[in-house]
């Protein structure tokens, strides 16, 4: 399975001629070449995380994908068939196995409600808590996609969510609200971070890959 990471939190994963997109949103260069989609996965429903633009690319080719979405993405994104799923609930897509996690996003501030939010496990390999910080139960991780920018972290946070998942390899998402120097910063905390549980980081950029 080959991940290429885009522009902020939006992922595609690759995996027997199939693909899987993750969170294409507003902050997301519009997406190409999406023959062939199994499945798409939205965390939550926050703009820059899915645009009813990105969602019609990928069924202008695909118009019977899955788009696998908590509920709140159901009720933000009425126009399209949002296949509902919770916590707790695994599902299979071409290639892709999917299981889910958590079930809220994190605070931001009292003034803001808090929306649905899931993680999830892409073939037991990738891990990716949308914009929270659950951890997987039960779960060595493979793979994890490490925020590492947002109006509702701390690097702290993100620091020691590190270290509680102890992943394997970890590499940088959620950055597009940070500079150049915030991104290298971030890296560094997330890299030190990843190294204590004895991973590798991977400081990828919009279009890098990595092979699961």
């Amino acid at each position: 399975m080959r991940l290429t990471k885009f522009e902020h939190a939006a992922l595609l994963l690759e995996h027997s001629g199939r693909k899987l997109f993750l969170d294409p949103g507003s902050f997301t260069s519009p997406l190409t070449d999406t023959a062939d989609t199994a499945a798409v996965v939205i965390t939550h429903e926050h703009a820059d995380h899915w645009t009813p633009e990105q969602l019609k690319r990928v069924l202008e080719l695909n118009p019977d994908v899955p788009i696998f979405a908590p509920e709140g993405v159901a009720r933000a994104a009425a126009d399209f068939d949002i296949t509902v799923v919770h916590a707790g609930d695994t599902v299979e897509a071409g290639p892709f196995t999917l299981r889910f996690f958590g079930g809220r996003h994190a605070v931001i501030h009292e003034s803001i409600p808090v929306v649905d939010n899931l993680g999830v496990l892409i073939n037991d390999e990738l891990y990716y808590a949308g914009d929270s910080f659950v951890i997987p139960e039960g779960v060595e991780v493979d793979v994890l996609a490490v925020p590492a920018g947002a109006p509702w972290l701390k690097i702290a946070e993100t620091i020691d969510y590190v270290l509680a998942t102890k992943p394997k390899r970890s590499f940088p998402t959620h950055e597009m609200v940070l500079s150049r120097a915030g991104k290298d910063m971030s890296n560094a905390r997330i890299g030190w971070a990843t190294e204590q549980g004895g991973g590798e980081f991977f400081a990828l950029e919009p279009g890098d890959t990595l092979d699961l």
